[in-house]
This record gives C-alpha cells, structure tokens and sequence, in this order.
C-alpha cells in the first residue's frame, strides 16, 4: 500500500494568473468539521470566489463556489490526490482580475495553486497506529520502556498494580506483530500485548 501524506501544519502560497489573485491555504484536519471550520476561517467574503476540497480517508468533498462546474473544487481535490495527501483540506481564494480564463485556465489555476500551496507546506507519513495493553513486573518495566522506541511504540497510559505495571501504548500497526513477539521473549512467554481492534 502506498504511503499517504498529511501535512505538517498551515501552509499559504500566493499567485497571479492574467490578473486574477489566487491565494492557496492547506491545512492538516483529522475530522470533516474540522475541515469545515478551517473553510469557514480562512474564506475571504470580499473574493470572488472561494473553491476548495479536502479528504480524509476515504471522504472526501469539494466546492466550486460559483465557478463553472468542475473547474475549481474537482482540480483542487486532483491536487491533494496528486500529491498523496490525505487528512488535509485546500481552500483557494480568487480575486477577479478583468479577464476571463475559460474553463481550461480556471481548471490550471485552482490546481495549480493548491499543487503549489501543497509544495509550500512540510508533509509527514501518515502512520496506521492502533492502542495495545500489556502487564509486566517491576522487574522487566525498565528493559521494557528502553526497548519500546525500536518499535517506534509509545506509551499512552501507565498504571501499577501490587505485581508490577500496566501499560496502554499507542503502537504502529506494522510493528504490533514484532513488538508481541518481543514482550513475548522478554517475559518468558508471560505478558501478552492485547491490542484493542475496531
């Protein structure tokens, strides 16, 4: 499976084409109001138009704002596909300049500017994570917790108990398999990483 991409945080990039303003804004979102609010924010109500797109996961939307049908918020969307991303939202500004740039020109400069407002921004590895629990004694806590970032596992929770500690760690998927095997080997077969599904 191919990786996908968020972005590291906000980022901004700004053009002219034929004396149109655009003005890209991206953002990192992890749930579709958080997307909506970012829209509602960085939209400009003095613009001419305000298109924009976002997925994550397997959601996704997109919006013309008053722009011909599928020239602005479609090739914004293509923007964020094109560059693997997921969990990010586009909004891109535009400022009518005087001349008008068909459906051809429109469809360049909206997917243009987000490819480029995306191009501005850090992009990160998205990791599937998933939650697992697993008991140790005292004894064994130490060589655990040292052992845990070669799994790039970290911990969550931690809860002591008369025999030793509990711990709740945030785990990414891949690595589950070889992080049990590890506590497995480690506590003689004893401690079982319980990972908590759906």
């Amino acid at each position: 499976m191919a990786t996908a991409f968020t972005l590291q945080g906000v980022c901004t990039y700004r053009e002219e084409v034929r004396k149109s303003r655009f003005v890209g804004h991206a953002a990192p979102v992890s749930s579709i109001e958080a997307a909506q609010a970012f829209i509602a924010q960085a939209s400009d109500p003095t613009a001419s138009h305000n298109c924009w797109a976002y997925r994550i996961g397997n959601v996704y939307r997109f919006h013309d704002a008053g722009e011909p049908g599928g020239t602005a918020g479609r090739p914004i969307l293509q923007a964020i596909e094109g560059q693997a991303c997921d969990r990010v939202v586009v909004l891109v500004t535009r400022w009518f300049g005087g001349v008008l740039l068909g459906a051809g020109g429109l469809m360049r400069a909206y997917g243009g500017c987000a490819a480029n407002c995306l191009r501005q921004g850090v992009l990160v590895p998205l990791v599937e994570t998933v939650l697992a629990d697993f008991s140790c004694t005292f004894a064994e806590l130490p060589v655990l917790k040292s052992r845990l970032r070669d799994y790039a596992a970290e911990i969550q929770q931690e809860a002591f108990t008369a025999d030793g500690a509990m711990l709740t760690l945030i785990v990414p998927r891949e690595r589950v398999q070889a992080l049990a095997a590890m506590l497995s080997d480690l506590s003689r077969g004893r401690a079982q990483l319980m990972v908590h599904e759906g």
